[in-house]
């Protein structure tokens, strides 16, 4: 099913605008590169509203919040939005500080976006307007586990609802809904929770997945999912002994780079409710 997704990007290529994370910013763009599109980094206000011009999308990432980038993504995304560009918001940290939580609300209210993705206590901070978490991290209890299972789906679906965008939530099992339909995934491996920025990767790539399948956007999304995931997957098949996560974090971009859609159709894991 998702073969077609990853063939269009890498036949379109699509330019990606990434206001991102400075801790990761290289593995995005490595991470971009690998799955077809292209990256650009652009984050001082007085560029990055002209840059997103030229881009077929926009991944806003906050994990890395100063007062010069806030209003770059404010810039930034008004104008993707108003070229109908693919745009992204990816809360890292949402919960943790007041100045992540009300950035992000702030975002959502002024920006349209296509995908918010995030892990469940950021998500929950967002739907609910407020929260607090223990950092950058999922707290134990918003794990989505087969326990609360449907009561999560319903809640992914409300929220994507309520918000007007793709709500992708990410974790040990991965939901994405478009207020109608939610796919659950279980592709990928726990140990990708210990490399820094596989999150900010996945966020990257599916604002690439969803510029280049416009029409399909919880698909695009869905796809992005199962592709980072069996990336995962395949690369700590391919560990040796004594290798670690800085070596298990570049296997998982030679897998994205390596993907082909006949792997990714037959290694994909989902549901759809």
């Amino acid at each position: 099913m998702f073969s077609a997704y990853l063939e269009n990007v890498r036949e379109k290529s699509p330019l990606i605008h990434n206001i991102t994370n400075y801790v990761t910013v290289n593995d995005v763009a490595n991470a971009l590169l690998a799955c077809g599109g292209s990256p650009i980094m652009a984050d001082d206000p007085d560029d990055a509203e002209e840059i997103t011009a030229i881009c077929n999308g926009l991944n806003i990432n906050i994990g890395t919040l100063n007062s010069r980038t806030i209003p770059a993504m404010f810039r930034a995304g008004a104008r993707a939005y108003e070229l109908k560009h693919a745009l992204l918001l990816d809360p890292v940290g949402a919960g943790a500080s007041s100045l992540r939580t009300n950035t992000a609300l702030n975002l959502m209210k002024e920006i349209k976006f296509d995908v918010i993705r995030g892990n469940s206590s950021e998500i929950k901070t967002l739907a609910s307007g407020s929260g607090k978490t223990h950092g950058v991290d999922v707290d134990k209890a918003d794990v989505v586990s087969d326990e609360n299972l449907a009561f999560m789906v319903e809640f992914v679906k409300n929220f994507a609802k309520s918000s007007g965008s793709v709500i992708a939530l990410t974790g040990a099992i991965d939901l994405a809904s478009d207020g109608e339909k939610c796919f659950v995934i279980r592709n990928g491996r726990p140990e990708m929770g210990r490399i820094t920025g596989t999150g900010c990767q996945l966020s990257a790539i599916m604002t690439a997945y969803v510029a280049a399948n416009p029409e399909n956007k919880l698909e695009a999304v869905a796809a992005s999912i199962c592709m980072m995931g069996l990336a995962g997957e395949i690369a700590f098949s391919r560990l040796q002994p004594g290798e670690g996560n800085s070596t298990y974090r570049n296997k998982i971009i030679d897998a994205i780079y390596n993907m082909d859609g006949k792997t990714l159709d037959e290694g994909a894991k989902y549901e759809v409710f």
